[in-house]
């Protein structure tokens, strides 16, 4: 079965709880820290430990996550540890995110361009982006140099791709076939 159709219940079930206590920002921040204490290979060994019980697993994990966990956090975990589901936390975390998202209508867009933008083409795409996705965007931008030219654009499941190395690609597909 796949991760995310594994996560998406608890990630549901996360979100119900969060968005009833108005409390959406400190959900997905405890998530995010969760999903990255569950990525630890250390804290990995131990969910993973024959010998320890459920309980005494999700104690260890919340021991590690301090005090960026309140009382319904720790719950969380420990229902998660009962059904041996901590391990999917990041795929949680991101599906909670995106349903954070969706009721704030915002969405977040990560540009890959080749060189460092300049603020006035940044805003010329976030305006761009907002009038295609109907709302409103963050935008995350990264420099990948061997892209040569051009951006590569990715919203959810769209990936508009105008990369100059994808475009020298394509043509030399097209030449040789």
């Amino acid at each position: 079965m796949e991760l995310t159709t594994c996560a998406r219940p608890y990630a549901k079930a996360a979100y119900a709880v969060a968005s009833e206590k108005n409390a959406l920002q400190s959900w997905s921040d405890m998530l995010r820290t969760s999903a990255a204490v569950s990525e630890n290979d250390k804290i990995h060994r131990v969910l993973s430990s024959p010998v320890l019980t459920s309980r005494e697993r999700a104690d260890e994990f919340i021991c590690v996550c301090g005090d960026s966990l309140d009382q319904s956090g720790k719950n969380f975990i420990y229902t998660l540890a009962d059904n041996k589901r901590i391990t999917l936390l990041p795929q949680i975390a991101d599906i909670f995110d995106r349903l954070k998202a969706e009721q704030e209508c915002t969405a977040n867009v990560e540009i890959i361009s080749a060189f460092t933008l300049q603020p006035e083409q940044l805003d010329s795409l976030a305006e761009k982006m907002c009038n295609q996705l109907g709302c409103e965007v963050k935008l995350h931008t990264t420099v990948d140099e061997s892209l040569i030219g051009g951006v590569i654009i990715r919203a959810d499941d769209m990936v508009i791709d105008g990369s100059v190395r994808t475009k020298l690609a394509k043509l030399a597909e097209a030449m040789n076939s």
